[in-house]
């Protein structure tokens, strides 16, 4: 542990320039900071040190004894500090020049990309270079591991909540529509309507255990008596398919199933007194804000353009 009395490594680094330059007044204008400024980090200095560290003369400032031994103390400190600082920069620079990301499906197959190409132009346009993005599509509930081990820089979730360990922020909301085959006994319904209770006691197409989409269904049907699922699917893509072929109802979000109902090929049934709304956060490790650069300005630009629910 440092002691009460070792000086801010920046009025060490005076001190070394001082004993370099002969000048006080030299030292400050090549450290960038006023004369007053640099007094006062000396003052601090001595008063730590308990000895004068500095004497004036006609040519300027010339460091005492103490001085002097404190800046050959100093030395290999302030050397393994420049290697820190060149260290950080480096991870800074990496950080802007690669970016992992995690998201969940709907996000990554219907809306992440869409975020990505609008950052990279942005970065065209003031000159910056494009950041290199990797990108694993998976569930909510492993997205969440991902970023939680360090090995996804930033990532995408859906569901009702966010989790409470990592950072986290609103980017958008969007809603499940249930949807049947246009084939399916629902379709013929007037109004395509059902009840929540219906809907609980039928064989439903079920994305896996861990999904975002899944959590939010059960969360919305908790209470009601359960039929277990006609399937359980570990992709979006397969469930549509399913779901187009008769193998029962599902729940998915609405931009998995634009395309489909606009061509007939599933059919969108209400359920009333149902709410399947759900959120979409972006997560990050550790601290308020997301990570500098990139990451920043990805969940920046999602929050102000991702999807919203009437």
């Amino acid at each position: 542990m440092l002691g009460p009395h070792v000086p801010d490594l920046r009025a060490l680094e005076l001190l070394a320039v001082v004993a370099r330059t002969g000048s006080l007044g030299v030292a400050a204008a090549e450290l960038g900071i006023s004369q007053q400024a640099a007094s006062s980090r000396v003052r601090t200095m001595e008063a730590l040190v308990g000895s004068p560290l500095l004497v004036r003369n006609r040519r300027g400032s010339e460091v005492t004894q103490t001085g002097e031994l404190l800046v050959q103390w100093a030395a290999p400190v302030l050397e393994a500090a420049e290697q820190l600082a060149a260290g950080i920069s480096a991870l800074r620079a990496d950080r802007r020049a690669h970016l992992g990301v995690a998201a969940s499906l709907t996000i990554a197959e219907h809306l992440l990309p869409g975020w990505l190409v609008a950052v990279r132009a942005e970065q065209a346009r003031i000159g910056r270079p494009p950041t290199d993005v990797t990108m694993t599509a998976t569930n909510s509930e492993r997205v969440v591991e991902l970023v939680s081990a360090g090995a996804a820089d930033l990532g995408f979730v859906e569901g009702p909540d966010a989790p409470e360990h990592l950072g986290h922020r609103l980017v958008g909301t969007d809603e499940l529509v249930v949807v049947v085959g246009r084939d399916h006994p629902w379709a013929a319904r007037p109004r395509r309507r059902v009840t929540a209770a219906t809907l609980a006691a039928t064989p439903l197409v079920v994305r896996e255990e861990g999904s975002g989409t899944r959590l939010v269904l059960e969360r919305a049907l908790v209470g009601l008596p359960r039929t277990p699922p006609a399937l359980e699917l570990s992709s979006t893509a397969a469930v549509r398919a399913a779901v187009a072929a008769g193998a029962g109802p599902a729940a998915l979000g609405r931009h998995a199933v634009r395309d489909d109902l606009a061509t007939g090929r599933l059919v969108a049934i209400t359920v009333s007194g149902l709410d399947l709304t759900r959120r979409l956060h972006a997560v990050w490790l550790g601290g308020s804000h997301p990570p500098e650069g990139p990451a920043r300005d990805l969940v920046a630009w999602a929050a102000q353009h991702g999807p919203r629910t009437r």
